[in-house]
């Protein structure tokens, strides 16, 4: 497979979007929806999206490797965002956008842990990173084994901080997926999706509360397999009709790098909604040997070689 773009910032719809005051269906809190119209986005076809890889868009938590201390490290997305006074400045902004406002970085922006980094291609402006359209500065802090926040982050990579675990299709059957231990030295610069028991709901249905599963996705390494063309209304048939739609979005890596997506909230359509694509494939597990106690790797060691019909129905022995 074609080298795929790293996601360092927000992707944009495929489509151009318009904000309807309804009740999100994505998010609770949001009293508004961002929905797609028929349109296709000037940037997707400026990109030649309809030459571009489709792929599932995972739901999961964003996730990148790097060095850190002189060795690849995996990173957790940490967007940094603006305090209740300049984030109430704003909303008030965006609501009268013909109005005037600055924002001052330093004062304006909640801290974050000094060993943050903006992402990529974040602007710059005397020095400091400027934030985005939303409001966000986007951003990563290292995963470190003794920060409960990251828990589920660090349970994903082995005791000595080399290997991760990582479920993607085999090279020998891409209509399998398998797990294995990848060297995190191996996924430099690249961006990877978090997901498993603890993240975002689950939707997936890996794990259990009493022995929680997780797993790295690399972006772009799974495939939509027949996608329709970026037109809405094939798209929203595809969405409601076709077996292999079972996803969260779809996600098209351009050739020149351009990223652009679809979700099913820009559609109006449920997300998640019955059994999903990924849960559904069957999966073997390569992990090779661990013996580090209870740790997810050993876990998964015990289970090496094995096969099973659905990745939901990867359980370990209590």
């Amino acid at each position: 497979m074609r080298r795929v773009g790293s996601v360092q910032q927000k992707i944009p719809c495929v489509f151009l979007t318009e904000v309807k005051e309804q009740q999100s269906r994505k998010r609770d809190c949001q009293q508004f929806q961002v929905v797609a119209t028929e349109n296709v986005n000037p940037v997707a076809l400026e990109a030649d999206v309809d030459c571009a890889l489709a792929t599932e868009k995972l739901d999961g938590t964003c996730c990148y490797v790097t060095l850190y201390k002189g060795r690849a490290h995996l990173w957790a997305r940490l967007d940094r965002k603006a305090n209740k006074q300049a984030e109430k400045r704003f909303r008030k902004h965006q609501r009268s956008p013909h109005s005037g406002f600055t924002w001052n970085v330093e004062e304006d922006f909640k801290t974050v842990p000094e060993t943050w980094i903006p992402a990529h291609r974040v602007k710059h402006h005397n020095s400091l990173p400027v934030p985005d359209e939303h409001g966000h500065i986007p951003g990563w802090v290292p995963v470190e084994k003794d920060n409960k926040q990251y828990c589920w982050h660090a349970s994903v990579v082995d005791c000595d901080g080399r290997a991760a675990l990582v479920l993607g299709p085999c090279a020998e059957d891409e209509d399998v997926l398998e797990v294995a231990a990848v060297q995190l030295a191996d996924l430099l610069e690249q961006t990877l999706e978090l997901i498993g028991t603890n993240v975002n709901g689950n939707p997936y249905g890996l794990g259990s509360k009493q022995q929680p599963v997780h797993c790295l996705v690399s972006h772009g390494s799974v495939p939509i397999r027949n996608p329709p063309p970026v037109d809405f209304r094939q798209l929203c048939s595809w969405f409601q009709e076709s077996p292999e739609s079972r996803v969260e979005g779809i996600v098209w890596h351009c050739t020149d790098g351009t990223l652009v997506k679809v979700h099913r909230h820009h559609l109006g359509l449920r997300w998640p909604d019955g059994e999903t694509s990924l849960a559904e494939r069957a999966v073997v597990v390569r992990v090779g040997e661990y013996n580090n106690s209870k740790d997810l790797f050993s876990f998964f060691s015990v289970l090496n070689g094995r096969r099973f019909s659905r990745l939901q129905d990867v359980k370990f022995a209590l």
